[in-house]
């Protein structure tokens, strides 16, 4: 084999190899996810001889309540969807009706796009936030009720998912925990995994919030990859071959010229 050949076939291996790194190397964060934030445990298994960390990811457990309808609803009901909560009461003189013109901001900016999130308020005071009152409270901001719920239920229970599901007092350390206000939005995934928290009165913060919503809809569930994501190990086989295909098509059509050539001689 002369010098040529030899370098035709050493760039016939190597260029798609190459391209397949460069590819791999510079897409891998083209996006960046908002990140997991608490696990419930964490296994290493042993993958095709390689030990691999599975992180178990905390995911928030189903809860019921009654919306500003009156309607019976829950987290179940929601499924597939992002979702986006708050912690209020409607008598609140406060922070709350700050946090509602910011939902509502959120809530208008995926008005056509309404199967994507649902934005949910929960009443800390239960006891005093009937049904008549959330529904008064949220039509003060002309909200869709469908895509936004406020709602009440056992007092004991909402504390409880506040405080052992959604990590509020980690989330916010100032939290009073006999009596939950705070500032901040939280963001589920469509797994219900908590994904961050954002402060309802900056609006850099809302800005994020509102770019990492649609973000979420890009990440595929793990247990359904694509079933292109079963080829990626052998790729560099693939683009040696179709190397190889290249330099051997490429040798076949120089040696024929190169016959044809001969024969006009």
């Amino acid at each position: 084999m002369n010098k040529n050949a030899s370098l035709s076939l050493l760039l016939a291996i190597l260029l798609p190899l190459i391209g397949y790194w460069m590819v791999k190397h510079y897409s891998k964060d083209a996006v960046h996810m908002p990140q997991r934030y608490f696990y419930d445990s964490v296994t290493v298994k042993n993958k095709r001889g390689k030990y691999v960390t599975d992180t178990l990811w905390h995911k928030v457990k189903n809860i019921s309540f009654t919306n500003q309808l009156g309607e019976k609803v829950s987290l179940d009901d929601l499924h597939g969807k992002i979702i986006v909560v708050d912690f209020f009461f409607s008598h609140c003189p406060s922070i709350c009706p700050g946090m509602a013109r910011a939902m509502k901001k959120l809530q208008s900016s995926f008005d056509k796009n309404p199967d994507i999130v649902q934005f949910l308020s929960i009443s800390v005071d239960p006891e005093h936030d009937s049904v008549s009152q959330l529904r008064k409270f949220a039509d003060k901001f002309d909200v869709n009720h469908d895509t936004w719920w406020f709602v009440t239920g056992d007092k004991k229970e909402i504390y409880d998912f506040a405080l052992q599901e959604m990590k509020a007092s980690i989330a916010d350390s100032g939290v009073d925990t006999a009596f939950i206000h705070t500032e901040n939005f939280f963001l589920l995934d469509t797994n219900r995994i908590v994904r961050g928290w954002y402060n309802g009165f900056d609006t850099i913060k809302q800005a994020q919030l509102a770019s990492d919503i649609p973000t979420l809809m890009l990440e595929r569930d793990k247990t359904s990859p694509s079933i292109f994501r079963e080829f990626i190990p052998y790729l560099p086989v693939i683009f040696i071959g179709i190397g190889l295909t290249i330099f051997v098509m490429t040798f076949l059509k120089r040696n024929k010229n190169k016959t044809n050539a001969n024969t006009i001689i």
